[in-house]
């Protein structure tokens, strides 16, 4: 069975990477004042060269810039967009690890205006990605439910949208915009990022879903509806994946939960090419909800955490994979890391060097299943 000549790769990732020290202390001396943004974006230019480097010599045939540029995978985004205000609330999101709860006040943000999509956003990332990569750029980009599932109803000021279905339509139509300009700029592959669609199958996640005036029960078919208007001006050769976990900050999470409630409508409606699966560990369930994947869609097992440095055993992959396509062929399936590495510029608890092993234990088990 063949390697992929397009995306998703049969050995791929999420995207986020952990960030150099000389970056850290770049931004950490901007957000001071004590650094030109000329000499910033400098540092930051290098540090993508050399991350992009790393990723091409390990063999990946898909490469991001480590989404450097950012201090969060989808605030930074979603703070472009016309019509929202940052706002600092009193919302705190409890993540879990092994050893206890971490308890993350982060900013949030308010619907002020009408959505409009003022300039492609991350197109210049997009831009310098694509001019010192030899393998395919991927962008990733949060998936427009994240604009809503946070703060629901509550975040949307009811003069500007007294009415919910305008406002799905003019979010539908800001990201329909985005991905034709990004398609002008030359992404053949984006990812949405999308928390939503996995926290929805954990009881507790629709519990407070219930508490914003969400329909809980049926929310994840208004954000699938929402995400395929975003598709509508898709160009002709981009592939689009979804992303979907359960949370990651400081190897922490929010969710857990098989994806039994979200699969049918999520395997069977979505509109996307491949789904990027976390499935590290028991919080994820089994592989039956893949029984719904159909033919020609593609789906990347996050079969490697990225919350901590111990690396898998590749047999125990191979045998993960194995169950896996008992419910979905072979063919339509990669491998990838869990989740990002740094989804926030914080970082997840390992190293660089345990990070680059996570990554070419990927390459190597696809090379070995796929051929």
């Amino acid at each position: 069975m063949a390697q992929r000549s397009k995306p998703p790769f049969r050995a791929d990732h999420v995207g986020s990477l952990l960030r150099p020290r000389e970056l850290l202390t770049a931004r950490d001396e901007d957000k001071a004042g004590r650094l030109p943004a000329a000499e910033l974006r400098r540092i930051e230019d290098d540090s993508v060269r050399r991350v992009v480097k790393m990723q091409e010599d390990l063999g990946l045939q898909g490469v991001t810039d480590g989404e450097y540029r950012r201090a969060s995978w989808h605030m930074d985004f979603l703070y472009q967009v016309g019509g929202v205000t940052k706002v600092q609330d009193n919302l705190t999101v409890k993540f879990h690890n092994e050893k206890g709860d971490i308890e993350f006040t982060p900013a949030a943000l308010r619907i002020t205006g009408k959505l409009r999509l003022e300039k492609p956003i991350f197109g210049e990332d997009f831009r310098f990605l694509k001019s010192v990569a030899t393998a395919v750029p991927k962008l990733t980009i949060p998936s427009p439910s994240m604009m809503h599932y946070r703060g629901g109803r509550a975040a949307i000021d009811a003069t500007i949208y007294p009415d919910l279905e305008p406002f799905w339509d003019d979010l539908g139509r800001v990201y329909a915009d985005e991905i034709e300009a990004l398609g002008k700029l030359g992404c053949t592959y984006l990812q949405l990022d999308d928390t939503s669609l996995a926290y929805l199958n954990d009881p507790a996640q629709r519990r407070h879903v219930a508490t914003l005036g969400g329909d809980a029960e049926h929310q994840h078919l208004t954000y699938i509806r929402l995400i395929n208007q975003a598709l509508a001006k898709r160009p002709p050769g981009m592939t689009v994946c979804t992303h979907m976990c359960r949370g990651n900050f400081r190897s922490s999470w929010v969710a857990s939960g098989g994806y039994d409630h979200v699969a049918e409508a999520l395997f069977g409606q979505l509109g996307v090419d491949g789904f990027f699966l976390e499935y590290d560990d028991a919080r994820s369930g089994g592989f039956e909800p893949l029984r719904f994947v159909p033919k020609g869609k593609l789906v990347v097992l996050g079969l490697v955490t990225t919350k901590k440095g111990v690396l898998e055993k590749k047999d125990d992959l191979k045998r993960r994979i194995e169950g896996a396509a008992k419910y979905v062929p072979l063919d339509q399936l990669c491998l990838s890391p869990q989740c990002g590495f740094s989804s926030t510029v914080e970082g997840n608890a390992l190293t660089m060097e345990e990070q680059a092993a996570k990554l070419r234990l990927v390459v190597e088990t696809a090379r070995e299943v796929w051929g």
